[in-house]
Formats: C-alpha cells, sequence, structure tokens
C-alpha cells in the first residue's frame, strides 16, 4: 500500500481532478490511501475570510459566496447535477456561515482552524465523488476523526497512540467491507477530544501523508507536485536549477529546516522512523521517476540553495552592555515560543543576539515592543536569507555580489547569509 498526497494546484479547477483520477487510475494496483489538500488558493481565501470575520468587514458574505460558486462550478463539470456531493457542499458552506455568525468567543488560532479547514473538505468530497462517478471506488473519510491532536490550535501536537488505532482500524474495515477501495481523505486538519477542528501547520497536508503512512507501515509515499521533483534550486530564483534524484533523510531535513519548500519539516521523522521512502513526483508527468527521499546513505555534493525572502534581522543588546547570558537568552525564547515565531537564524556575540525571522508573522512587532523595555532592539526589514548546502567560495562570491552582507555562519557544509539589496 502506498500513500498518495495531491496538492492544492493538483487539484485546482476540474482539468486537475480529472488527471488526479487518471493517475488513481493508473495506480489501482499500489491500493492508494489518498490524501488531498484544498483547492488551488483556497486556503488562502479562507484566511481572508478568516480575517474579515475576525475584523467584521462587510465584504464577508461576497467572500464566502465567492467561494462557493468556484467549488459548484468544479463539481458541476465533473459530475450530474442529482449527485449527493452537492447537498454536501451546501452543508460544508451552511457550517461555514454560521461559524462566522456567531460571535468571537474564543482566540484567533481557534477560529480560524474552525474556518480555514473547510477547504481541505470540499476539494474531498468533489474528489471522491468524481472518483466513484467515474468507477474508481473510493471512501471518503473525515481525518478529524482519524487524526487526534491536542488544543493547540494551528499547529496541532498528534496522539499517536491514539491516531494509529483509529487510522489502522479504518484500513482494516475497509479491507474487509470494500476490497478494491480506496481510502480518500483530507491533509492539514486533525481533531480534538472534544471534536473541535485542528490544523497542522501551513502546508501541513504533506504531515498527514506521513502520519498515515507511518500508522499503516505504507511501502511509499508519493507527494504529486507541479515540479518534476525536488530541485536544487527554486527555478524562479536560480534558473540553472537541476534535479535531485535522490537525496537522504538527513539531507531533506536540513533543507527542510533551512526553508526548502518542496517537503513541510515536519514530514520527514515520522518516515524515517519506519524506514518509509519519499518520492516526490510530477502530476503533470506522472511517468517521470522524480526524487527518492530515503536511507542516510545517499549522499548528494551538489550545491543546494534556498532564497527566503521577506525576513527580518533582529539584534537585541543588553542597555547596560553587560554581556549576552544565559538568562538573557531564555527571556528573549520564551517570548518567541509565546507568539510562535520561528527563528531561521541566529547568532550571538558578547554584547549582541541576532534573530532572523519571518517578517510575516503578526505577531513580530509585539515582540519587539515587549524585548524592547528590556533591552536595547535593532531590525532590518525586507531582508533576504540565503543558504547554500553544499557551498563553494566561488558560489558565496557569486550570491553576494550586489548584496550587503548583514550576518554571515558558516559550518562544514552549509553557508547563510542574511542579506540586503545595495541598490534597495
Amino acid at each position: 500500500m502506498k500513500v498518495f498526497k495531491f496538492g492544492g494546484a493538483s487539484v485546482k479547477d476540474a482539468e486537475g481532478v480529472r488527471n488526479v483520477a487518471a493517475i488513481v487510475s493508473a495506480n489501482l494496483n499500489d491500493s492508494p490511501f489518498i490524501v488531498v489538500s484544498a483547492m488551488g488558493k483556497v486556503t488562502n481565501a479562507l484566511e481572508e475570510i478568516c480575517n474579515s470575520y475576525y475584523q467584521k468587514n462587510d465584504d464577508l458574505h461576497q467572500l464566502i459566496e465567492t467561494l462557493k460558486q468556484k467549488h459548484f462550478e468544479i463539481a458541476a463539470s465533473l459530475v450530474p447535477k442529482n449527485d449527493p456531493v452537492f447537498d454536501d457542499l451546501e452543508n460544508i458552506f451552511a457550517e461555514l456561515y454560521w461559524a462566522v455568525e456567531e460571535e468571537q468567543i474564543k482566540a484567533y488560532d481557534y477560529e480560524y482552524d474552525q474556518i480555514v479547514s473547510a477547504g481541505e473538505m470540499l476539494s474531498t468530497r468533489i474528489v471522491a465523488a468524481y472518483l466513484n462517478h467515474i468507477g474508481i471506488p473510493v471512501q471518503w473519510l473525515d481525518a478529524r476523526d482519524l487524526i487526534r491532536t491536542d488544543e493547540t490550535f494551528r499547529e496541532g501536537n498528534v496522539d499517536w497512540e491514539f491516531s494509529a488505532n483509529k487510522i489502522t482500524a479504518a484500513w482494516h474495515d475497509l479491507q474487509l467491507n470494500n476490497p478494491g477501495a480506496c481510502i480518500l481523505t483530507q491533509g492539514f486538519i486533525g481533531g480534538t477530544s472534544d471534536n473541535f477542528t485542528t490544523t497542522l501547520g501551513r502546508e501541513g497536508s504533506d504531515y498527514s501523508a506521513a502520519i498515515f503512512a507511518h500508522c499503516l507501515n505504507a511501502e511509499e509515499v508519493i507527494i504529486w507536485k507541479d515540479v518534476p521533483g525536488v530541485l536544487n534550486a527554486d527555478p524562479k530564483e536560480f534558473p540553472e536549477a537541476v534535479l535531485l534524484n535522490e537525496i537522504s533523510y538527513y539531507d531533506a531535513i536540513e533543507l527542510a529546516y533551512f526553508g526548502a519548500t518542496v517537503i513541510h519539516p515536519k514530514t520527514l521523522k515520522p518516515l524515517q522512523n519506519k524506514n518509509i521512502p519519499l518520492r516526490v513526483k510530477s502530476f503533470l508527468h506522472p511517468d517521470l521517476p522524480g526524487t527518492v527521499i530515503g536511507k542516510d546513505d545517499f549522499k548528494n555534493t551538489i550545491p543546494t540553495f534556498i532564497f527566503k525572502k521577506n525576513q527580518v534581522l533582529i539584534s537585541i543588546s543588553p542597555r547596560d552592555f553587560s554581556f549576552i547570558i544565559e538568562e538573557n537568552i531564555r527571556d528573549i525564547f520564551e517570548q518567541l515560543s509565546e507568539r510562535r515565531i520561528k527563528v531561521n537564524l541566529m547568532q550571538n556575540s558578547a554584547l549582541k543576539f541576532s534573530l532572523c525571522v519571518n517578517e510575516s508573522n503578526g505577531k513580530l512587532k509585539e515582540f519587539i515592543d515587549v524585548l524592547s523595555q528590556r533591552y536595547k532592539v535593532l531590525y532590518n526589514a525586507d531582508c533576504e536569507l540565503i543558504t547554500i548546502r553544499n557551498y563553494t567560495e566561488e558560489l558565496s562570491k557569486k550570491l553576494s555580489n550586489n548584496r550587503q552582507v548583514l550576518v554571515e555562519q558558516r559550518s562544514r557544509n552549509t553557508l547563510q547569509m542574511v542579506t540586503t539589496n545595495i541598490n534597495s
């Protein structure tokens, strides 16, 4: 059995859903367990709805109606008008309307999860309906009944024992009662013991696929993307990017940690624990082999580049010119943890502690304001963090050309530079 995960780009429209069906049909011998994300850009649209609800904007209902029309149009081009999926979609949008008509009584992260999770519910209903319509038997299941998390909304922590029992029971029931059928469920979402919806972190559908594979001892996980596999750089930033045929779990985890967007950072560890290979393939060219992420004896020597834009470099110093000591660092990280601000690079000297973080975190200003009460805090916005694995001095000079390097950090294999454009 293999776990197939299809991202939003693969199901962005009716033609995409038909292509997914063709891939599933060609791989039925693998008994695929299918995990599907929200349709392309729908999560962004639902985030806009969530923000509109929270800010009590006048455009809230229009935003929902636009999203509703999109999904009904896609469904109408895939299945007959009397298909039960239209009732399913109506019910999901009814629940969405109920959610935004209630008073905001809980924190933003809770409301976010209840609203944004609708994207996966909508996409999987449509994909399942189409697969069944064309004769590919699938059983739609609600991932919130399978993956149990705590109440850390937007970053749910998995209860592995409970989840494993539910997932394996669902798989065995399928084999007993409907042999030959596939399970189709959602990525990104889980549920608490009180039946609240949680999400597993942005881009968490890959992680969902790893959870299912881990619990079912899958033969392989295949993540279907709009790229031929894992490239050594984003081709938009680095036109001469090349495909990596094989990389180790270790290298992939490092790349994910440094910000490579092909694989979610949490995805790899559950697979490594059971030595389950992960293959990244193109849904546009499904016959190509893609990239295999697996055993740690894979040795990649090709330089790999990661460019993270919209970074903020923060420098923190004690006001009395005393040393940066463990107590100061503890205070700083308590504030980071409280606001879930991810640190992409850190560096300390006797009098200064520097952090490079994402600019997009809504609580970054609050973090800076709180620390400014005790420390001298300076920051540079609009920075770019460049990471080079397997770097050379020639590459370092090439990429720092026309850039001001604010912070540089090197290890045996990795070079990181926080830079700004000299002309900016």
